[in-house]
């Protein structure tokens, strides 16, 4: 079955990224790319994500059980479309998640994703219920009511299958399974002595989906939580069964996405994305970080731009944000900032190593105007101008040198 998008959703798609609206359109029957906007989420402008167009970043936001405060996830929310996320994630996991839901949904001008066995989780808990009397029925009246309430993608950990459960018993990974949902569905299949029901009835998830116009993302359940888990046969088997899943989702008309390490280290990331692109035929690939060491708490967010500046370059196509905080607590608004940029700036690195449309035009712009002095513009044209006017401090635009070089600078016109 041919996938079917709005043909005025893929023209601001080709619109936006610069390139031609055939070429959008043949990405999406044929499932390289993706495009991002649920059919109720009508004032959000649809994001296109995979093969050809630029390298995407997302931000997660959401309550935790221990910090619930719905003001700040809305303005982290807010910061992030100012600072330029492509799209926001709400992981949240305590309070009245539903409620942040919606505003979210109501505030965002760009698509938001959820992974809603994580409510689902919660509302079994305030009723005093186990994660191990979750029925299917269950499960899926909550993925309905993301699709209804608007949500623009899924996060749904399908892989993980009942055919894993002797490796990841066996392997004795030196972290273990670090994905919430992955880690919800592995207890359970295994008290149940069941299948995932995300896998058992993915037929029924594939039809929702549809009805939405929404996009799965596939989600990596067996994900490495740290270098010396990356690239082993369980993260491996799971994402054969995601390369078969892509296949059904495509087979049913429904936009499919790949998601992917986690902690790899730096001299395997290109095979690892290889691999996800050949066993799931081109589908666009959604990474955290991936990061580089497991060392550095505090920093996480610049191991995290390396790993996906590399990543991307490689022909990753989406990058989940890392912050300062990633392994230590919840972020905080400045977190968020720093998450963002490090981000930002992975992306674009390797959108110039792609080659992708308009990918140089900001850099030699803003180098143009370091060489003439520009200060004002060089600010504007960066991608965090707060923290570049910040740097630059009081000194006034017409002053024609910075405080590092001053009088020998060597691009002043009498020796540039």
């Amino acid at each position: 079955m041919r996938i079917v998008v709005p043909e005025e959703d893929i023209q601001q798609v080709a619109k936006d990224e610069g390139v031609d609206f055939a070429r959008v359109k043949e990405g999406v029957e044929q499932g390289t790319i993706v495009i991002l906007k649920n059919r109720l989420h009508r004032w959000t402008k649809p994001v296109g994500i995979g093969r050809g167009l630029k390298t995407k970043i997302n931000v997660n936001l959401g309550t935790s059980p221990d910090r619930i405060d719905i003001d700040s996830e809305i303005k982290k929310l807010e910061l992030s479309i100012e600072l330029g996320a492509d799209t926001v994630m709400d992981l949240s996991t305590g309070g009245e998640i539903r409620d942040l839901r919606l505003e979210i949904l109501k505030k965002s001008n760009i698509p938001v994703g959820t992974v809603p066995i994580y409510e689902a989780a919660c509302k079994l808990a305030q009723d005093g219920k186990s994660m191990m009397e979750m029925t299917k029925e269950f499960l899926f009246s909550v993925i309905e009511d993301h699709l209804k309430t608007g949500v623009d993608f899924l996060t749904v950990h399908c892989g993980l299958t009942r055919r894993a459960l002797p490796l990841i018993d066996q392997r004795k990974r030196t972290t273990g399974i670090v994905s919430r949902g992955g880690s919800f569905l592995y207890k359970w299949m295994k008290f149940n002595n069941r299948e995932n029901p995300l896998y058992e009835y993915y037929d029924d998830l594939l039809v929702l989906t549809k009805a939405y116009n929404a996009t799965l993302s596939l989600g990596d359940g067996l994900r490495p939580g740290s270098i010396a888990d990356s690239t082993d046969r369980t993260q491996v088997e799971e994402l054969l069964v995601l390369g078969e899943l892509v296949d059904r989702a495509r087979d049913s008309g429904v936009l499919a996405m790949v998601e992917g390490p986690g902690h790899i280290p730096i001299h395997e990331i290109e095979a690892n994305v290889l691999l996800e692109k050949k066993l799931c035929k081109g589908a666009p690939f959604y990474v955290l970080g991936p990061l580089v060491i497991d060392c550095a708490p505090g920093y996480d967010h610049i191991v995290s731009a390396i790993g996906g500046a590399v990543a991307a370059s490689a022909g990753a196509d989406f990058l989940c944000y890392v912050t300062p905080s990633e392994h230590l607590g919840l972020p905080d608004i400045e977190d968020v900032r720093e998450g963002v940029i490090a981000s930002k700036i992975a992306a674009h690195a390797a959108d110039i190593a792609k080659g992708v449309v308009k990918a140089e035009e900001q850099d030699n712009l803003i180098s143009q105007a370091r060489k003439k002095f520009d200060w004002s513009r060089m600010v504007s044209l960066s991608l965090d101008p707060k923290r570049a006017k910040e740097k630059r401090g009081n000194i006034g635009p017409d002053f024609k040198k910075c405080t590092m070089c001053g009088e020998f600078c060597a691009m002043r016109e009498e020796v540039a």
